[in-house]
């Protein structure tokens, strides 16, 4: 487990560089940034995608994967979960700013905020919101009224909105593409087979060196909820590590291949997301790489009855 340890501290570390440099950052500098990020997630993707061995099993895996995700709202299940976390890590540095001066004239505590909160409220950049002549917000209906005369939500949608070509800064948007995006991999199944029955952890020492470099642009770009990804990441990788002796024997060099190809697939997802191309529901395409799973172990058996 030692090396999922690393690899969680490698990106946390990264995180913190890039949160507490973001707001010297200027705000184009920031949006290059973030185009580079979804550029190499973008490359990175394909790269991984082509590694497949049957397009078939590719094409199929993505297809129901895409289906099943949709119809169990895997995406706004996972967006839930990251606005959970950011309510309970959040809300001691919101409930700081709404007390400001207490009753006995002292300011509120800053203390009492929490440790991201406060990477948070440090790298957070002071942007006025446009607002028109009347003062009201620009795009907004007056009144809390939409255009189709329905009442606007008093939250917004968890999933980011797009201004100007870009995704704009969400917490449980970070949280789920930093998540997909350091999970899926060959370097995250292989490296946690190797450390488990090997102690070999030279491959999840890799991933974590190169993890740290990317979570300090995905900081920038995209926020703390960057940082708390290291929840998906310790139980995945350490849940592999923990069962790979169990599972090695069922893992075969095309189930890595095939894994690797829809993964890579996913992480294209994200590249296009970040370079604000479309808005995606990556997380509803994960059950993609379970199917890669399941058309791997039953090809042995399909080839039995079609010899039959």
């Amino acid at each position: 487990m030692i090396a999922v340890f690393v690899n969680c501290a490698t990106i946390l570390a990264g995180c913190i560089v890039g949160l507490l440099f973001a707001k010297k950052i200027p705000q184009k500098v920031t949006d290059s940034i973030q185009l580079a990020c979804g550029l190499v997630s973008f490359v990175m993707g394909v790269q991984m995608s082509f590694k497949y061995q049957n397009v078939v099993y590719l094409a199929l895996a993505l297809i129901l994967g895409g289906i099943v995700g949709t119809l169990l709202d895997i995406d706004g299940k996972i967006l839930q979960f990251g606005k959970f976390l950011e309510r309970v890590f959040m809300k001691k540095n919101a409930d700081v700013g709404e007390r400001g001066i207490g009753s006995d004239g002292e300011a509120g505590k800053t203390h009492e905020g929490s440790f991201f909160a406060s990477l948070e409220r440090v790298s957070a950049k002071a942007e006025p919101e446009p607002r028109s002549q009347d003062g009201a917000l620009r795009g907004v209906p007056a009144e809390g009224v939409g255009g189709n005369g329905e009442a606007i939500a008093a939250e917004g949608e968890t999933s980011p909105s797009f201004e100007k070509g870009r995704p704009q800064k969400n917490f449980a948007y970070a949280f789920l593409n930093a998540s997909v995006l350091f999970c899926v991999g060959a370097m995250a199944i292989v490296g946690s087979f190797k450390a488990g029955i090997e102690h070999d952890y030279s491959i999840i020492f890799l991933k974590s060196i190169l993890d740290g470099f990317i979570s300090i642009g995905f900081a920038v770009a995209m926020g703390v909820g960057t940082a708390f990804s290291v929840i998906a990441i310790f139980f995945y990788q350490g849940s592999l590590t923990l069962l790979s002796v169990l599972i090695a024997p069922y893992v075969s060099e095309q189930m890595i291949a095939e894994l690797t190809g829809s993964g890579g697939a996913l992480i294209i997802l994200i590249g296009i997301n970040l370079m604000g191309i479309k808005k995606v529901k990556t997380a509803n395409y994960l059950p993609a790489v379970l199917f890669s799973v399941i058309f791997v172990l039953c090809q042995p058996y399909v080839k039995n009855l079609l010899s039959i």
